[in-house]
């Protein structure tokens, strides 16, 4: 990577890093390539929103592209991109096909931020009132969809082990076209400790989350419903902040002063409002990926209770920032026991900070992946011939997308 390369990110929406994690993501990748010696084109076919990040601040140049138009062939034949970096597996399905026709030589990468076809079965299995079964992938469309938008590329970007053990086991994806790359973090060290707020300073529960995000809003339905209820019981001063962006009317009629929960909005500083809460509470009930939020709790020293969900893939073998469990009346107990403890409450904050500083370093993967990279590069047509199901997919769909997409354009027009 020592000469200037170009990296080519198609997104699936501007990166707004204060709105949600994936925001986040994309920033740290950006920065990881940045750092690199890359020059950078982040293209996307959103909207633009009143949050989304300048990315000029970050020498990004920024284009905007439409679906099915073929002036998309153009640009992306004169920017001729080294390394292209899908976005999600719905802008691979877009545009991966006229990047492979019209620059068949750029090492195509797909972030995958969370495996989507996971999140929705679980989450139809949630509401269908029955346990989650590995079985319910194979019949959901987004998992066809998405495992061979996987397959087409060259390299898939994991944030989950548990979600990359799935995809080699369940569905028998070659180890080499996948890559563990969680939340890339600074550490935290002993004098960021000193200024965070103490025990003592620091007061109320709160939850964060995006509600574009169908999990959260659940989560905090859920909490509101049956859980805050159980703790109010216990501590009848308690106040919950809700905090998130893109808050629908069925979130916004749930404030209640009286009941102490409060919905507060988008916060302008996220780590500011969560270094200063005593307690986040998580309590998901279907999702994937790895959470940000808690994630955010533990840089802020700001202890979680949280479920199995909410934990997944996150601690390894370490000990959790806080307590998990999916039983109501525990989850409750377990909250309100943090709340008040305060050498509990040290210990839970301390076991945050290890499990930042042991599993989410930017350090501990940056080498590697740019050495994954480099070799990639160096030897991409072997690495393609060796998935033939990648190919044979890439063959059919130039064959129908590539087609369909035309159709579209014409009628458009």
């Amino acid at each position: 990577m020592n000469q200037v390369q170009k990296l080519l990110i198609i997104g699936f929406v501007w990166p707004e890093p204060n709105s949600s994690a994936a925001g986040g993501r994309m920033m740290q990748l950006i920065s990881l390539f940045k750092e690199q010696g890359f020059s950078i084109t982040f293209a996307s076919p959103a909207q633009n929103s009143d949050f989304m990040v300048d990315l000029e601040v970050y020498e990004v140049d920024k284009k905007s592209i439409e679906l099915n138009n073929s002036s998309f062939d153009i640009f992306v034949k004169e920017l001729d991109p080294t390394v292209v970096l899908f976005d999600r597996f719905m802008m691979e399905e877009q545009f991966g096909w006229r990047v492979a026709e019209n620059c068949p030589n750029a090492l195509r990468l797909l972030d995958t931020e969370d495996l989507h076809c996971l999140r929705l079965a679980r989450q139809k299995a949630f509401k269908g009132n029955r346990l989650f079964s590995v079985t319910d992938l194979f019949v959901e469309d987004v998992a066809k969809r998405e495992i061979a938008s996987i397959l087409r590329c060259d390299l898939s970007l994991m944030i989950s082990e548990f979600e990359k053990e799935l995809l080699e086991s369940v569905f028998k994806i070659d180890k080499g076209l996948l890559y563990y790359l969680p939340f890339l973090l600074e550490p935290i060290v002993i004098a960021q400790l000193q200024e965070l707020p103490s025990f003592e300073e620091r007061k109320n529960f709160i939850f964060i989350g995006n509600f574009l995000h169908e999990p959260n809003w659940n989560a905090v339905q859920y909490l509101k419903e049956t859980i805050w209820p159980l703790i109010r019981k216990q501590l009848p001063e308690a106040i919950l902040h809700i905090y998130g962006a893109y808050p629908s009317q069925k979130v916004l009629q749930f404030h209640n002063v009286k009941e102490g929960f409060l919905i507060m909005g988008r916060a302008n500083d996220a780590q500011e409002v969560v270094k200063n809460a005593r307690l986040v509470l998580a309590p998901l009930r279907f999702g994937a990926g790895i959470k940000g939020k808690l994630l955010e709790a533990m840089q802020c020293g700001t202890p979680s209770v949280t479920t199995i969900i909410g934990a997944e893939s996150m601690l390894g073998d370490l000990p959790w920032n806080g307590f998990v469990t999916d039983n109501i009346a525990d989850f409750a107990d377990a909250a309100v026991r943090l709340y008040q403890d305060k050498i509990i409450w040290l210990k839970a904050q301390q076991n945050g900070i290890t499990i930042v500083n042991r599993r989410y370093l930017k350090e501990l993967f940056e080498d590697d992946f740019v050495k994954k990279v480099k070799m990639l590069q160096a030897d991409l047509q072997k690495h393609r011939l060796t998935n033939f199901m990648g190919a044979m997919l890439q063959h059919h769909t130039l064959n129908s997308t590539k087609y369909m997409s035309r159709w579209i354009e014409a009628k458009n027009k």
